[in-house]
């Protein structure tokens, strides 16, 4: 279940989405992300659609390698199908059953909820999967200059979210280690009843405390040995720079919020 997880990975490929400025990416992506689910039409989503696949398709990443990493999430946006699917009481009686009733309103909500969940997922992912974490921190600690006027540390914010994302996968890959070590000595995840597999998680999660608190620590010492005092005085050896590519594509982006907002108005 862990082992191809993609959150926080980086994958090095020559295209052009590799080579966009980070603040445009992360522009980008906080711009679909919000629009996205202002919307319901047709249009719109399908509009959605083909700049997020344009967009995976640029980046040279495997479709494979990234539906691989949504084993896991796909049983969220699954669940969530559901839940809205049998939820739902509006529309016309598709399917009625003595302790189920099914409406077309069901399934057009939970048919939204999924699509919009796999394309903020999508979207979200090509971030982390064509920035390096470097980047990623010097382009949100860029977007958030204008806070330092009121004395936030946008340095020490962005770096935190950057090793955030970095260790997801590191510490998924503990815990797929600490699961198979308690199978081996005989631990049962998925059989019994719900507080028994609850129970059998337990001598999991106590080391994978242990291993966090400890790989934290030895990054912290790992900082301090190497002189790190936090963003006061810090220079740049990567300095940063807007392209034409990413005032391209920041510009179909923006155009995709505005027709979001005419079209919300026409509905």
């Amino acid at each position: 279940m862990f082992d191809n997880v993609i959150i926080g990975q980086y994958v090095p490929k020559e295209s052009v989405i590799h080579k966009m400025d980070p603040r445009s990416k992360l522009i980008i992506v906080l711009l679909f992300i919000i629009f996205l689910f202002l919307t319901r039409h047709p249009f719109i989503l399908g509009m959605a659609v083909i700049l997020t696949f344009t967009a995976f398709s640029r980046s040279k990443i495997p479709f494979g390698y990234f539906i691989k990493g949504m084993r896991f999430i796909a049983i969220i946006i699954f669940f969530t199908f559901l839940l809205h699917l049998f939820m739902t009481r509006e529309g016309t009686v598709l399917v009625e059953w003595p302790l189920l009733t099914v409406y077309s309103g069901g399934v057009m909500e939970g048919s939204l909820i999924a699509l919009r969940l796999f394309l903020l997922i999508l979207m979200a992912s090509l971030l982390t999967l064509t920035t390096t974490p470097i980047d990623l921190t010097d382009g949100m600690e860029r977007l958030m200059k204008p806070l330092k006027k009121v004395n936030v540390p946008t340095h020490e914010l962005a770096l935190m979210m950057s090793i955030a994302l970095r260790f997801i996968p590191t510490l998924l890959g503990e815990t797929a280690k600490i699961v198979k070590a308690q199978m081996a000595r005989g631990a049962n995840f998925s059989e019994g009843s719900l507080w028994k597999r609850l129970k059998a998680l337990i001598p999991v999660l106590i080391p994978l405390f242990v291993q966090s608190f400890k790989r934290a620590e030895d990054l912290a010492i790992a900082m301090e040995a190497r002189g790190y005092n936090g963003g006061e005085g810090r220079t740049k050896f990567r300095q940063l720079k807007w392209k034409p590519l990413d005032t391209g594509a920041l510009s179909l982006f923006i155009a995709f919020a505005v027709l979001t907002v005419i079209f919300r108005f026409l509905e």
